[in-house]
């Protein structure tokens, strides 16, 4: 799974168990729809920390809270020199 996959399955997870909707989590969160369809759909692969920050707040949650869950944890980086391209 990719670093991306994580949030997406995170928000989808958070959605599904509090019973909300992509659409209502936008208004709740005050990102803008187009935004975060394109997070979900993994058009955007690094949404700002502020984004996450709205989402995190919408669910009720500090921005830690938010993301501090297993697969994100236990997610490896590849080490890559960055002269690597």
């Amino acid at each position: 799974m990719e670093y991306a996959d994580l949030y997406v399955k995170r928000i989808r997870t958070l959605c599904r168990q509090r019973g909300i909707t992509i659409n209502k989590l936008a208004v709740m969160s005050g990102v803008k729809q187009s935004t975060l369809d394109n997070i979900v759909r993994g058009m955007t692969k690094n949404p700002r920390v502020k984004t996450l920050h709205k989402l995190a707040i919408a669910f009720n949650m500090t921005l830690s809270e938010f993301l501090d869950f297993e697969e994100l944890n236990e997610y490896g980086f590849e080490e890559k020199d960055e002269d690597d391209t």
